[in-house]
């Protein structure tokens, strides 16, 4: 039996070994556990696992996961942290959770690898870089994967921020009051904008103040266009035309998205020249050699 066998040998007993102690006919339950159903409801119930359990190895695996998950963003160039970018997109899952699944990942990837080297025959070499670049691999693919939501969201956000900007404006200038305003947009929206402003609505009922609850609306989303809105918005009980500074800052954002979608217009327009130009040059090396080459046999020949 090579060690590959034996390898794959223990972690199926693993396996088998945790999916049995979460049978109830396996595992002796203890006394607590076996009163619970019959004990008052005003009772406080916790949960206990064994020492072989599913819950025992989530114990185990989430800080090891927290810690190698951070450090490898980290390397990638991820600043944010992982609650962060999960607040953000308004996922429903933990951090801890996400860190779990991504540990899942990582040990099915290495698990695949293995059967992979093992059946192929790879030489050692290869087959160790193979055996250490599959679980990373797997590991960062669900951390890229949610940089990108990050990004379209705060995209989404950037784009939809001058609409927003506009609706603040003129209901404000209707009369309403900031925290109607953003309830009012919040209620008829769907965007990513509207999310997140019935999230501000939602803290401002916990007892946040407008100013409070739009920082952290800022702060979450990271968009320089939101931070500057937010700064104008936190000047309502301060400035009596404020519909005014809002439109102003509105067309601001405007300008900024007309100028990023010049850029990216004129990029593609520069990107459109490279075939043509390879298309035109090689005909033209072509026939430029040909003559060339044959004055070199009429020179060597002579």
């Amino acid at each position: 039996m090579s060690r590959v066998d034996v390898v794959l040998l223990a972690a199926a007993l693993l396996g088998l070994v945790l999916v049995l102690a979460e049978l109830p006919w396996f595992g002796s339950r203890s006394l607590e556990e076996r009163l619970r159903p019959y004990a008052a409801s005003g009772v406080r119930r916790t949960t206990t696992s064994g020492v072989l359990s599913i819950g025992s190895f989530r114990d185990v695996i989430v800080p090891l996961a927290n810690t190698v998950g951070s450090r490898l963003a980290q390397a990638c160039g991820v600043q944010d942290d992982l609650a962060v970018r999960l607040y953000r997109v308004h996922s429903t899952v933990l951090p801890s959770e996400f860190r779990l699944r991504q540990a899942m990942w990582a040990f099915g990837a290495f698990v695949t690898a293995t059967l992979a080297v093992a059946a192929l025959h790879v030489p050692a070499v290869p087959a160790l870089v193979f055996l250490a670049g599959a679980p990373v691999l797997a590991f960062l693919t669900l951390e890229q994967r949610l940089v990108g939501e990050c990004t379209r969201w705060q995209r989404r956000t950037f784009l939809e921020l001058p609409v927003v900007s506009e609706q603040l404006a003129m209901l404000l200038g209707a009369g309403y009051s900031l925290a109607a305003a953003l309830d009012r947009i919040a209620a008829r929206g769907t965007g990513a904008c509207a999310t997140d402003l019935a999230r501000v609505c939602d803290r401002l009922r916990q007892g946040l103040s407008e100013r409070e609850a739009l920082l952290e609306w800022a702060e979450s989303v990271d968009v320089p266009a939101v931070h500057r809105l937010v700064s104008v918005l936190a000047l309502n009980r301060q400035a009596g035309d404020l519909s005014r500074l809002i439109s102003d800052e509105a067309r601001s954002v405007r300008r900024d998205a007309q100028r990023e979608l010049v850029e990216a217009i004129e990029r593609r327009t520069q990107m459109v020249w490279i075939p043509v130009t390879v298309a035109a040059l090689v005909p033209g090396v072509i026939f430029m050699a040909v003559p060339f080459v044959r004055a070199l046999s009429l020179f060597s020949g002579s």
